[in-house]
């Protein structure tokens, strides 16, 4: 009977074990890996599947499973070990009395410890570190203990969600699932630390989130930086200034720039003017394909979604009175999300932010407001202005070229103008503030408190 009494708690050990390891297993596991096993026709993803889809049930047929080994262990567990440790005391000679507290006391700790530990420490750490195998390999007889016990698990359920839903609190399978924007930057950031994702893969996602924020403004080529060409121009003309700038798409105007008519493609003009060497008599009117026109404050994303469904690869932005503000291309948009893209021509370019040391930087006065503040921390506020350029000239509307402006702990020279744009502002860390001792003044001595004087 003792050594059926063993077995049984052996057994008993070990189903617990099972419903801790089940119960931690389905909740760490990530439901994205089970769908790409269930894709890939993985033979124990569909259990897996079932189980993580009905979490609440689940965990509530583990918790029963946990309860009823516990209970049973302590029904024949401890009666069990206390029959083992009896022969020990009568072999001591131990007096009954005290054979009987010690007995009681030692199979009551035996008993708690290897569940504890056994039943449950140990595999907890398991179903952690062994989340996916474990769900695939567990979810199956899970399942049919579920079945099994349906009626009681149905009973509990219910009881358990009338109860909390006095509370307003939803099932597990019902509350929300998805991940909020910090969070997923948390476990980018987790990623990247144990290597999981690479510092240019971590870099490009966070891109991604800060690329939703985007309006167009923020990343246009601005009106006075727009080179533009008539309508009249001639094809040789056209030539001349493509070897000049070296763009691919030119806006076309009618007059001025608040009247963009289209743009030109010089592959196109290329093309002809290779076929029939001489094509100098026609304008660029003959080669004007439409633009897209949208408002400066349209978000990036649903400007890219636009340029895409119209195939076109430039866009001419107005401001809220109509005028032209400047324009996106693509390129500009694709600069958001993968950083700076430099061609063969771009040579000559220098990047918006340029770091001479952790304290004194060169910007281009086209740098955001907000990424200023990121990268210096600083609380710049102008519900008007995007650019850092601009904010010096509304702090003052006369800056010229060395003028400065005192920001906390930062200095804001203005490096270039060209006319009425700043060009580039140099950024300096203000040096700290040494207190000069100041000598004390000299005390003089107090009247005596019998003398007054006359007045």
């Amino acid at each position: 009977m003792d050594i059926f009494n063993l077995v049984f708690i052996v057994i008993l050990i070990a189903l617990t074990a099972f419903f801790v390891i089940s119960e931690f297993a389905i909740v760490k596991v990530r439901s994205s890996r089970i769908h790409q096993l269930l894709e890939e026709g993985h033979s124990k993803a569909p259990a897996a599947k079932l189980v993580i889809s009905s979490l609440d049930e689940y965990l509530s047929a583990c918790q029963l499973g946990i309860t009823i080994t516990a209970l049973a262990l302590g029904w024949i567990g401890e009666p069990a070990m206390a029959g083992l440790l009896r022969p020990l005391m009568d072999f001591l000679h131990v007096p009954a009395s005290l054979s009987h507290v010690i007995i009681v006391g030692a199979a009551f700790f035996i008993i708690t410890f290897l569940h504890v530990v056994v039943g449950e420490l140990a595999p907890k750490t398991l179903a952690i570190q062994k989340a996916e195998e474990l769900t695939l390999l567990f979810a199956r007889p899970l399942i049919i203990f579920y079945k099994a016990m349906y009626p009681f698990i149905w009973t509990l359920n219910g009881t358990a969600r009338l109860i909390t839903g006095l509370f307003g609190i939803k099932p597990v399978s019902e509350s929300e699932a998805a991940h909020t924007e910090e969070e997923l930057r948390l476990i980018l950031s987790e990623s990247l630390k144990s290597g999981e994702i690479n510092p240019s893969e971590f870099k490009y996602v966070n891109r991604i989130f800060e690329f939703d924020d985007r309006i167009a403004k923020e990343i246009m080529v601005p009106r006075t930086e727009m080179v533009t060409l008539s309508k009249e121009m001639k094809i040789q003309e056209f030539i001349d200034v493509v070897r000049e700038e070296r763009f691919t798409r030119y806006p076309i105007i009618d007059g001025d720039k608040d009247h963009v008519i289209g743009l030109v493609n010089f592959k196109e003009v290329l093309t002809d003017y290779v076929k029939q060497k001489e094509i100098g008599p026609l304008s660029l009117e003959h080669y004007v394909r439409p633009v897209i026109r949208v408002i400066d404050s349209v978000p990036v994303h649903e400007l890219l979604v636009k340029l895409q469904k119209e195939r076109i690869h430039m866009a001419v932005l107005m401001d809220e009175y109509g005028g032209t503000s400047g324009l996106v291309t693509i390129e500009d948009i694709l600069e958001e999300i993968v950083g700076e893209i430099q061609d063969e021509f771009d040579t000559d370019e220098v990047p918006l932010i340029q770091k001479v040391s952790d304290t004194h930087y060169i910007m281009d006065g086209k740098v955001l407001i907000n990424e200023v503040n990121t990268l210096l921390h600083l609380s710049m506020e102008d519900e008007d202005i995007d650019t850092i350029g601009g904010w010096i000239l509304t702090e003052n509307y006369e800056a010229v070229q060395g003028d400065s402006i005192d920001y906390e702990d930062y200095l804001f020279t203005i490096k270039a103008m060209e006319d009425h744009q700043i060009k580039y502002v140099e950024v300096r860390k203000k040096p700290p503030v040494k207190l000069e001792e100041q000598p004390l003044p000299d005390k003089q001595p107090a009247l005596p408190l019998t003398e007054s004087k006359a007045i």
